[in-house]
């Protein structure tokens, strides 16, 4: 059985990607209410609720981050830590999704606190399933904070 709606916030530059994850969110059958931010400095602007974010009814906070590393302005890395930092924002849950494979990069986001790494599907199908993993995973098993 689904629980309520959850928010989702996306931190994702590339508009193929965005496009591809949230038509793959829709099909998977999870249901969500999902935001997107392009860059860094978007995603902390808006889980501190600053500038065009602020308005909490329009943006709010989300039951979990999807964040890509290599972003413009400031990287996922770097936004990561910011929000790790944040006594209010670090209990929420960052699953990177990102094309890398790279060790030294699931290791450092491991360190940061993320609290999974998934690196995106080659082909629709693939991102779909993994949306619903996510959803069955996070959204009906975990109890979240």
């Amino acid at each position: 059985m689904k629980k309520n709606t959850v928010t989702i916030l996306l931190a994702e530059d590339d508009y193929d990607d965005r496009y591809l994850i949230s038509e793959a969110l829709d099909e998977s059958g999870v249901e969500t209410q999902l935001y997107i931010v392009e860059n860094g400095e978007d995603l902390l602007d808006y889980l501190k609720g600053r500038g065009k974010y602020s308005d909490r009814s329009e943006f709010p906070l989300p039951n979990m981050i999807l964040l890509d590393l290599n972003m413009p302005l400031m990287d996922g890395r770097e936004a990561l830590a910011e929000i790790k930092k944040d006594r209010d924002l670090r209990r929420i849950p960052i699953v990177v999704l990102t094309t890398s494979q790279a060790e030294e990069d699931v290791q450092a986001t491991y360190d940061l606190g993320i609290t999974g790494f998934i690196t995106k599907p080659m082909t629709f199908s693939g991102l779909v399933d993994v949306m619903k993993s996510v959803g069955n995973y996070w959204f009906d098993s975990v109890t979240l904070p």
